[in-house]
């Protein structure tokens, strides 16, 4: 039996490749970044080439690093920046336009047109999302209605549309030369386009956008085999796929009603599992499949997403210089004893759960001539916590089942300082796994279980181990008067674009 299982993590800023064991430990890492490309302000594109360009050499570095080949993966999960939008030339293998990136605001004024009958919420019903520039849908509608011949290559049949997860996997089982054309549920239903109680693309809403159903992927479990990999990783089978946020789910073992995660990268996303039952918000969160095994029924899950997070640590860093180096912040924080009365709302793509106003944008508020460099990194850190106390109000009003405990992940989850303000916002204890890399974790457990590397979930919950655990020791009260203070300084952030 093959030893390992290895996951393909396709993420905002960098692409790498783990290697686990049957313990859910990290055989292997290699890990590279990809270029942000800003065309104008408030777009925010990748090359997709170059992202499988990097995805092909960090799998050759880890299988280096772990000292063994495709022989020894038992199967290969594939987990992705979710609403990344590629579209490409089924002939050819190059895409028509670079991949739009799922911060990008460009198609505002393609959902503010299809809000005009209906409103924000008018496809909530099928899809569980409001219309917003972060989903995928109007993106595609933007590359046809905005790249020479697209439209025409298209309806042609010639064009095909995914996420990340999707070129990807096309890419890894052949490309031209017999490529799978898949995402999966968790994948699909971040698109805008996918009815998450057919389980299906919506065809009302395909026409709506003006998108030909033959664009679209096939839509699989997040745990079946879809195919065969070729190069590096040739016979290895490709069983595993989810959207980023879904796999840290996953990968947390919150596979209960009840259980939830929040994942702290370049933005922060908390996702509380409702079970085979799909919860409809009225506070401002998305509706989500969380995942599907095999022919088992989709679980789903009530999903907060905060656009800029561990993306404003990285703002300070390159366009500030402010610090060297990401982790610098949490030091630079500690200088000072608060914020100094200063509050940073990082609005800079809109602001995402649970306002939807992609009319709103970045400001730091409450300067004073006392306010130095200190306050300032204080205020950064301090800007996901808020953001994420602001979305665990309206996932506890949404589920009527109050969080009693957070699990959490991601880079910025090695900030002490952060983790201890988390808990203090919101009062209650936050834990950190021992492997807190859930999200490739999630895509192999996902791919194990298809082959039967792993048995059940039950194995997979006798994998997770706790690393550390945080609780309150903040006064309540000024818990209570600052989260007021911040709530102020979001007002000031709204209507800034006309």
């Amino acid at each position: 039996m093959a030893k390992y299982v290895g996951a393909l993590d396709q993420g905002t800023t960098s692409t790498r490749f783990m290697i686990f064991d049957h313990s859910g430990q990290v055989v292997a890492i290699d890990q590279k970044e990809h270029e942000q490309i800003f065309p104008k302000p408030g777009w925010v594109e990748h090359d997709p080439l170059e992202i499988w360009t990097r995805s092909v050499e960090v799998t050759r570095g880890a299988l280096a690093k772990a000292g063994i080949t495709a022989a020894d993966l038992a199967a290969v999960g594939v987990t992705n920046q979710r609403e990344t939008t590629v579209v490409w030339d089924r002939r050819t293998g190059k895409p028509v336009y670079n991949a739009i990136v799922w911060q990008d605001t460009r198609t505002d004024l393609i959902c503010n047109e299809l809000a005009k009958d209906g409103g924000q919420d008018r496809l909530r019903p099928k899809t569980g999302l409001p219309l917003a520039t972060y989903f995928s849908g109007p993106k595609v509608k933007w590359i046809l209605d905005n790249v020479e011949g697209a439209r025409a290559a298209a309806d042609a049949g010639n064009l095909l549309f995914g996420n990340i997860d999707t070129w990807c996997i096309w890419n890894m089982t052949g490309g031209t030369d017999g490529g799978v054309h898949i995402t999966d549920v968790s994948n699909a239903s971040r698109t805008l386009l996918f009815n998450y109680t057919t389980l299906d693309w919506d065809p009302e809403i395909l026409a709506l956008m003006g998108i030909p159903r033959a664009m679209l992927p096939n839509v699989k479990a997040s745990s079946e085999v879809y195919g065969m990999a070729v190069g590096d990783l040739a016979g290895v089978p490709v069983a595993g796929d989810l959207g980023d946020q879904q796999a840290a789910l996953f990968g947390q073992t919150c596979y209960s009603a009840g259980e939830a995660k929040n994942t702290y990268g370049t933005g922060c996303f908390m996702l509380l599992n409702t079970g085979t039952k799909a919860v409809p918000s009225k506070s401002g969160l998305l509706t989500t499949l969380a995942y599907k095994i095999g022919n088992e029924p989709a679980q789903y899950a009530l999903e907060g997403s905060i656009a800029i997070t561990g993306a404003l640590v990285q703002w300070v860093r390159d366009n500030l210089g402010m610090i060297e180096k990401s982790s610098d912040i949490e030091s630079l924080a500690a200088s000072v004893d608060d914020n100094g009365g200063a509050y940073f709302v990082p609005a800079f793509s809109g602001l995402f759960a649970p306002y939807w106003k992609s009319d709103a944008r970045g400001v730091i508020a409450g300067l004073t001539r006392y306010v130095n460099k200190g306050h300032i990194a204080r205020a950064v850190l301090e800007a996901t916590a808020w953001q994420t106390r602001e979305v665990l109000d309206a996932m506890n009003a949404d589920s009527g089942v109050p969080l009693t405990a957070l699990k959490v992940d991601g880079g910025m989850v090695y900030n002490n300082l952060l983790m201890q303000f988390q808990s203090d916002v919101l009062k209650v204890p936050v834990i950190r796994p021992k492997v807190a890399e859930t999200t490739a974790l999630g895509a192999a457990y996902a791919a194990g279980l298809a082959v039967g590397y792993w048995a059940a979930v039950e194995d997979l919950r006798e994998n997770w181990a706790k690393d550390h655990e945080w609780h309150p020791t903040m006064d309540a009260a000024k818990v209570d008067a600052e989260y007021a203070q911040w709530k102020k300084a979001v007002t000031r952030t709204f209507g800034w674009i006309d």
